[in-house]
């Protein structure tokens, strides 16, 4: 990659390092410089521009990071698409995290060019946050280096995944003594039920018994018996020999002890064991307290089906002392420390009149598939939810095209007014079913060229905490449509939007905000609005019956 000062004359290509402002707004970092860019830059004077250019062999960042995510990312997780070199790995489902730390760093090792960073391993994860980002940190990367760094990732199976949580029914075993209060008894029980619900499980069954080796036999075999797993016990006294009562109880019961003691604090008198293949967890004193201990990190593991053996356990010493304060939260849950990718919805206009088709293009064929369901079959690829159908003319057959899709209807009975009163129908319906979404991909129902991928870079664009919050696609040098708006934005799109212009002067008040994502191809321009633009694509006309003034 060559990069550097260059002339500007000579600047089409090159990608721009450091933001330039032109008349009537600037050119950002990043931008690939058009040749009616190149005008603009003569026109305003600038003689110069800092800027990269690729060579052969070069990888350009986005794609590199792509690469390297996909390399990375196993069951549960998404690779996002890459923007700005960033592709982020989010999880898909509850879960735990399970990363090889090893091969993190040997990723890493390969090109200084090349980074991922993760959530801890073995971290509480929920739908849609981050567990590792990629970062390209020049505008590329070598051939030779993205291919070692993919290749170590996918060594010895998939780099981060998420084993999920299950909804498993759990049993608990307190014992007693004739000192033990019943009022203590009942507030660990609010508490481990807590802990397992967090985990996505539940607590089926509660023994109390007292503190001797038979009765907690009996209790655990009784629990076993009725399907709990796994099996919770919670001595009156805290466990100090693997001969003790608590062990010794599930040794009668028929069960075996893997180990005794974790280099965790607190939590260091835990108990690991097993009753055929039911895991019994004898809990540390410490499991009676809503803290974080180590007993949490045990229970998420045998939740998610991991194995927690002596070989877990001795790893969980590294980052093992649970200090008070922000290191050792007291009521936080571990899954809601991880960063969230922001949430999308989307919007689909499908109501319009298609007045200068001549019938509702919407319904026309393109290789036997309605257009308007080619738009939202590949909205419903991305990550975007909820995907709102906002329908006006020809509704009930607009809503048959789309049957047993997962999207939401609303009707908008003023349609024949123009695009803008399907916009703000649309929000309406956003705000009611999706009050806290971060975004809206707003997509018209006669663009069937758009693609996933595409949709998933404007997704991936969307960034509110570096100020990208209108994400706009661009292919040489020139805007088109879906358009992804930030939050901030959705009441003025449901109050200053008119006619058929939707919400396009927004874009240009809030020019500073705006993240233009360039595309591949003009798929982004091509709406079909006549009968020739329609044979063009290969559409058969829908019949011209329904169509209502």
């Amino acid at each position: 990659m060559k990069f550097g000062r260059i002339d500007s004359a000579t600047a089409a290509g090159a990608i721009l390092a450091h933001g330039v402002p032109v008349p009537g707004g600037m050119f950002k970092k990043g931008r690939v410089l058009t040749d009616d860019d190149v005008a603009q830059l003569k026109a305003a004077a600038v003689s110069h521009v800092v800027a990269a250019r690729l060579e052969a062999g070069d990888v350009h960042e986005d794609a590199a990071a792509n690469a390297l995510a996909e390399a990375s990312a196993g069951d549960g997780v998404r690779a996002a698409a890459a923007f700005t070199g960033r592709a982020n790995l989010i999880a898909e489902v509850m879960g735990v995290v399970v990363i090889d730390p090893a091969r993190v760093t040997a990723v890493n090792s390969v090109d200084e060019a090349l980074t991922i960073a993760t959530v801890p391993a073995f971290a509480v994860v929920r739908p849609r946050q981050m567990v590792a980002t990629i970062k390209v940190i020049p505008f590329s990367a070598p051939e030779g280096a993205v291919a070692a760094a993919a290749a170590a990732a996918r060594a010895g199976g998939p780099l981060v995944r998420v084993a999920p949580l299950r909804d498993q029914p759990a049993g608990l075993v307190m014992t007693r003594l004739k000192s033990t209060k019943e009022s203590v008894l009942d507030k660990t029980t609010v508490t481990v039920r807590d802990r397992l619900e967090r985990l996505g499980a539940h607590l089926a069954q509660e023994i109390r018994c007292d503190h001797t080796e038979e009765a907690v036999a009996a209790a655990v075999a009784t629990l076993a018996a009725k399907g709990c797993r796994p099996i919770l016990v919670i001595g009156a006294s805290a466990i100090v020999d693997r001969r003790d009562i608590v062990p010794a109880g599930i040794v009668r019961a028929g069960g075996a002890v893997d180990r005794f003691g974790m280099p965790v604090d607190p939590g260091n008198l835990l108990l690991m064991a097993h009753l055929g293949d039911i895991p019994v967890i004898g809990a540390p004193g410490c499991a009676r307290s809503p803290k974080t201990n180590g007993f949490d990190w045990v229970l998420a593991r045998v939740l998610a089906g991991l194995a927690v053996g002596d070989r877990e356990i001795q790893g969980m010493a590294a980052g093992g002392l649970l200090m008070e304060g922000a290191a050792r939260p007291q009521e936080v849950a571990a899954h809601d420390e991880a960063p969230s990718a922001p949430q999308i919805a989307a919007l689909v206009l499908a109501a319009g009149m298609s007045r200068r088709a001549g019938s509702n293009k919407l319904l026309a064929t393109i290789e036997g598939k309605p257009l308007v369901t080619w738009v939202v079959d590949s909205v419903l690829a991305t990550a975007a939810r909820p995907v709102i159908v906002v329908t006006g003319n020809q509704d009930a057959e607009v809503q048959a095209a789309l049957a047993g899709r997962d999207v939401t209807f609303v009707h908008n009975p003023r349609f024949a007014e123009g695009l803008s009163t399907s916009l703000r129908q649309g929000m309406r319906k956003l705000a009611e079913v999706a009050p806290k979404v971060d975004g809206a991909l707003v997509c018209l129902g006669d663009m069937p060229s758009v693609r996933p991928q595409q949709l998933d870079r404007l997704i991936s664009a969307f960034n509110p905490a570096e100020g990208r919050t209108i994400c706009v696609p661009t292919f040489d040098g020139r805007r088109g449509n879906p358009v992804l708006w930030g939050h901030p934005y959705f009441a003025a799109m449901q109050e200053e939007v008119a006619g058929d212009t939707g919400a396009r002067h927004l874009i240009g008040q809030h020019e500073d905000s705006v993240c233009e994502v360039a595309m591949t191809d003009g798929a982004i321009f091509l709406d079909l609005d006549t009968p020739e633009a329609l044979a063009a694509a290969g559409a058969t006309p829908a019949a011209r019956n329904g169509t209502r003034p």
